[in-house]
C-alpha cells in the first residue's frame, strides 16, 4: 500500500492556493520544517510570517488579518494550537466567527518520540467543544488537500489536523469531499466502525480480518467530527445495529463522544470505542504506541466482536 506524508500534502496545497489567490497568508511557529509551511514561505516570502515560539500572539495575529479580509493559516503542532493558544482561539477567533484555518500537524501519537508534551491525543476535544469551530482529520494525503480546499471556500474558522508519520494512501483523486458529510468506504450490514484520521487505514484492515470470519463490517470515514454527520450515524444505527469508533484521542470527548451522543439521542445500540484510554503515553516509536495503547488491529476486532455479542445477547 502506498504511503504519503499528510503534512507534505499540506505544504503542497497550500503553494497552490497561493497562487490561485493574494488574499492566502501563513503564520507559522517557528517549525515550518517540520509543518511543511516552508514551501509556501519559499514561494511566498512576501505573505509568510514566523512569529516564533509565541502561538498566542500567532492566533492574535491572525484574527487581525481576518478582519482585513485576508485568509489566514495558522501552521504549529496541535498540543500549541489547541492548548497553549486555547484562550485567543476561543476568544479571539472562534467567538467573532473569524476567518481563520487553524492546520496544525503531529495530532495524537504520532508525535510519538517527543513525549506526553507533544502528543496531541487532547486536541479534538478541546476544539469541538468551542462554539462556532468546525473540526477536521482527513485520512490520508489526498484527502488533505481535498479538506483544505474546502475550508478555503468555508466561511468561518476551522481546525484542520494532520499526522507527523506518513498514512495509507486510501482515496482518488476524484472523490467527493464535504465538510460535515462522512464517506462510507466499505459496506456492510453486521457492523459499523467509525473512524477518522490516521485510525481509517487500520479500521479498513480490521474490517479485512472480521470478513475472514464472515463478519461484513462497514467503515465510515468521519473526517469532521464538528459538525458530525448525525444521517451518516443514525442510518448506520439502524441497518447494522452495533457501532464501533476508533480514534487516535483520549477516548473522552473526541470522536467515540461524538458518536455516542447521536446514538444516545436518536437510536440507541451497543457500541464500543476504541481509542487511549484517558491516559499520558509514553515515548516510543508511533506503531508501537498506537499497539500499546489499544489502538491495535486486534483491539479493534476484538470491540467489534463485543459489540456483535451484545447484540446477540439483546437480540
Amino acid at each position: 500500500m502506498k504511503l504519503m506524508h499528510t503534512r507534505e500534502a499540506f505544504g503542497e496545497v497550500l503553494v497552490e492556493l497561493g497562487e490561485e489567490s493574494n488574499n492566502i497568508v501563513v503564520l507559522e511557529a517557528d517549525i515550518s520544517t517540520s509543518t511543511k509551511t516552508e514551501y509556501f514561505a519559499k514561494r511566498f516570502p512576501n505573505r509568510f510570517f514566523n512569529t516564533g515560539i509565541a502561538e498566542q500572539n500567532e492566533m492574535g495575529i491572525a484574527a487581525g488579518l481576518a478582519v482585513t479580509g485576508k485568509i489566514p493559516f495558522v501552521s504549529t503542532y496541535s498540543v500549541f494550537a489547541s492548548m497553549r493558544a486555547c484562550e485567543q482561539v476561543r476568544t479571539s477567533i472562534a467567538y467573532p466567527r473569524l476567518n481563520v484555518k487553524i492546520a496544525v500537524s503531529h495530532g495524537g501519537l504520532t508525535a510519538a518520540s517527543d513525549g506526553a508534551t507533544h502528543q496531541g491525543i487532547e486536541c479534538l476535544g478541546i476544539m469541538r467543544t468551542i462554539p462556532n469551530m468546525t473540526v477536521i482529520m482527513p485520512a490520508d494525503a489526498i484527502a488533505v488537500k481535498k479538506a483544505v480546499r474546502a475550508a478555503i471556500v468555508y466561511e468561518g474558522p476551522v481546525y484542520l489536523q494532520f499526522t507527523r508519520d506518513a498514512l495509507p494512501v486510501i482515496y482518488n483523486d476524484d472523490f467527493d469531499f464535504t465538510i460535515g458529510k462522512a464517506n462510507t468506504l466499505r459496506k456492510g450490514n453486521d457492523i459499523t466502525i467509525i473512524a477518522l484520521g490516521d485510525m481509517v487505514s487500520r479500521a479498513l484492515e480490521a474490517a479485512e480480518k472480521l470478513k475472514t470470519v464472515g463478519i461484513e463490517a462497514r467503515v465510515i470515514d468521519m473526517h469532521t467530527i464538528k459538525p458530525i454527520d448525525r444521517e451518516i450515524i443514525i442510518r448506520a444505527a439502524e441497518e447494522t445495529k452495533g457501532i464501533v469508533t476508533v480514534e487516535d484521542q483520549n477516548i473522552i470527548n473526541g470522536l467515540g463522544s461524538a458518536v455516542a451522543e447521536v446514538i444516545v439521542e436518536s437510536k440507541l445500540v451497543p457500541m464500543e470505542r476504541v481509542g487511549i484510554k484517558d491516559t499520558f503515553a509514553e515515548s516510543g516509536r508511533y506503531e508501537e504506541l498506537l499497539n500499546k495503547y489499544g489502538l491495535s488491529i486486534p483491539d479493534i476486532v476484538n470491540a467489534a466482536e463485543r459489540v456483535l455479542e451484545r447484540k446477540t445477547n439483546t437480540d
